[in-house]
C-alpha cells in the first residue's frame, strides 16, 4: 500500500454535479419552497385567494352591482306623472266651463237630437218625427243652456207643450221670448219683421229648468220652434 492510498482525500462529486443530500443547483432547497415564492399548492403572493373575486370585479353571481339611482328614478316617476295628470285634470276642469262655450259657439248648432240625458236635464221633450233639429248647449260655473230649434206639426206642437205643463193659448202672439244676445250665440233670426211670432216663459224653482220659447207660425200646420233651457245649479 502507497502513502497515497492511506491518506484520506477529498470526496469526489458525483457524474451528475449533486452533492448528497444537496439542493439542485439553481433549484429549491430539498423540502421547502423556492426563496420568495410561493407555496406548493398555495396562491401566488398578493395574488387573489382561489375562487374569491378580484379586486373591482363584478359580484359572485357575474351579477352587478344594484343601481339604486335607478330605482329612484322609476319610483320618481310612478309619483310625478300621476301627481301631473291630476293637476292638469284639475286646471282643465276649472276652465272647463269657458273653453267648452268657446268650443261650442265655434261649431254653431248641431244637427239632430240633443241627447236623452240632455233632453231631460233641460225639459226639452223634442217631439219624434220633427224636422231641421238641431241643437247646441253652453256650460259654464254660474248657468249651463240648451238651445233647440225643430219643426213639428200642429199635433205635435200640442204634444210638446203639454209635457211642458201648458198648451197653445198659453203663447202670447207677437211675443219673442228669446233675447238678442241668446239669438246671437246661434244665429238665430227670432223676432225679425215680417214673421208671425209668438212666446211664452216657463219659470220653475232652482234648480228646475227655466224656458224661453218662441214659435214661428209662418206656417201653421208646420210651425217652427226655438227653445232656449237654462239651468241654474
Amino acid at each position: 500500500m502507497t502513502a497515497a492510498d492511506q491518506r484520506p482525500g477529498a470526496a469526489m462529486p458525483p457524474a451528475d454535479g449533486m452533492r448528497p443530500g444537496g439542493p439542485t443547483p439553481g433549484g429549491p432547497t430539498s423540502g421547502g419552497p423556492t426563496s420568495g415564492g410561493p407555496t406548493p399548492g398555495g396562491p401566488t403572493s398578493g395574488g387573489p385567494t382561489p375562487g374569491g373575486p378580484t379586486s373591482g370585479g363584478p359580484v359572485p353571481g357575474g351579477g352587478r352591482p344594484p343601481r339604486r339611482w335607478l330605482k329612484a328614478v322609476v319610483v320618481f316617476l310612478l309619483i310625478a306623472i300621476p301627481a301631473g295628470y291630476l293637476v292638469i285634470s284639475a286646471l282643465q276642469s276649472r276652465n272647463g266651463g269657458e273653453d267648452k262655450a268657446e268650443a261650442a259657439s265655434a261649431k254653431g248648432l248641431s244637427a239632430g237630437y240633443p241627447t236623452r240625458v240632455q233632453r231631460r236635464i233641460y225639459d226639452v221633450p223634442v217631439p219624434p218625427y220633427s224636422k231641421k233639429v238641431a241643437f247646441y248647449e253652453t256650460n259654464s260655473w254660474k248657468v249651463s243652456s240648451l238651445y233647440v230649434q225643430f219643426v213639428t206639426s200642429r199635433d205635435g206642437l200640442d204634444s210638446f207643450l203639454t209635457k211642458l205643463g201648458t198648451r197653445r193659448s198659453a203663447l202670447d202672439k207677437g211675443e219673442v221670448t228669446i233675447t238678442k244676445e241668446q239669438a246671437r250665440k246661434v244665429g238665430w233670426q227670432v223676432g225679425a219683421p215680417g214673421h208671425d211670432w209668438s212666446g211664452m216663459v216657463i219659470k220653475q224653482k232652482d234648480p228646475e229648468p227655466k224656458l224661453r220659447i218662441t214659435v214661428k207660425f209662418d206656417n201653421p200646420t208646420h210651425p217652427k220652434v226655438y227653445v232656449v233651457s237654462t239651468v241654474t245649479p
